[in-house]
């Protein structure tokens, strides 16, 4: 059985009667509605959750796995489950993902489901086929992500942001370059797994805040080392980064796989963007509206479909 009835239902639903896999079938091109699962089902869409289907990064200290599942008549998913310790409550995890399952918004990977029966917790989202930003940056085999595909991920990023922020979700949790995901169409989109906490007494900030608690501020932070990775293609300390910034040096800052395709004067208001997120004062920092307002600017090749400037094919 699942959960008890989350307060986010409007109306009483007949639980069995609204879990996939059941009696209603979806066109395989149409967003479901946010539901509960059955555990049966994602087990089954995910072949009993095997390690063939994992897609996260389990070598992070984060010990929530990510798999790739597939649902009956519909397509392919990730389902992230995570440790029983770290939602104890099966009616918070339900409230919790109910009110992230109302957000919907072209820059956010979103969040379709959720299951709680029993010691399971496991959130379902969309899934995006190609690969996060750490491993188009950190990673890449053929050929590095153009310079304007970088300044696209970073307005859609801040978009996202701002978005959820309207929404009355102003927090992330660990925003960092493997929570940018690509859509089918190479389209930056914003997983929506980090709109969740990864479990009760979670601080999952890059950032040594001193309450030891994440804020909207905080979060601007994150972005900001963010675009630092999107500058230079590899992690750089936020205090070095900073240092070159301030001493107008940009130069070598910048990613040498983008071998001098890009714009000085674009960079430098990324660099500078990137350097007030980093402000160790909260209130110095931008807001994400400020974000959109500097990015938006920035797009000069708004024409050119994501996929091509990513790398892939449509």
């Amino acid at each position: 059985m699942g959960c008890c009835q989350s307060s986010f239902f409007k109306q009483p639903l007949d639980r069995k009667d609204h879990r996939h896999g059941r009696n209603h079938a979806r066109p395989s091109n149409v967003l479901p509605a946010f539901s509960e699962f059955a555990l049966s089902d994602l087990k089954s869409a995910t072949n009993n959750f095997s390690s063939d289907h994992i897609v996260s990064d389990v070598t992070q200290k984060a010990s929530n796995v990510v798999y790739k599942g597939h649902l009956h008549n519909w397509h392919w998913i990730a389902v992230k489950k995570f440790t029983t310790a770290a939602w104890p409550d099966p009616k918070q995890f339900a409230n919790e993902a109910w009110g992230v399952g109302k957000l919907r918004h072209k820059r956010l990977a979103k969040l379709i489901g959720y299951c709680c029966e029993g010691n399971e917790r496991l959130l379902v989202a969309e899934y995006m086929p190609n690969d996060p930003l750490a491993k188009h940056l950190f990673q890449w085999e053929n050929r590095a992500i153009k310079w304007a595909m970088r300044l696209r991920v970073a307005l859609y990023l801040a978009e996202a942001l701002d978005y959820c922020r309207a929404e009355g979700h102003p927090l992330y949790h660990d925003l960092n370059a493997d929570r940018v995901l690509f859509d089918e169409n190479g389209d930056p989109r914003l997983s929506c797994f980090g709109l969740i906490k990864n479990s009760k007494d979670e601080v999952g900030m890059l950032e040594n805040e001193r309450n030891g608690s994440i804020t909207p501020e905080s979060v601007v932070f994150s972005f900001g080392t963010v675009l630092l990775d999107l500058l230079s293609g590899k992690h750089i300390p936020p205090n070095h980064a900073l240092d070159m910034i301030r001493g107008k040096n940009i130069i070598p800052l910048m990613d040498s796989h983008l071998e001098g395709n890009f714009s000085a004067e674009e960079a430098t208001v990324v660099s500078n963007l990137a350097s007030q997120c980093l402000q160790y004062e909260h209130r110095e920092r931008p807001s994400t509206k400020d974000l959109v307002a500097t990015l938006a600017p920035l797009q000069n090749k708004p024409e050119i479909p994501s996929y091509v400037l990513l790398g892939i094919q449509s």
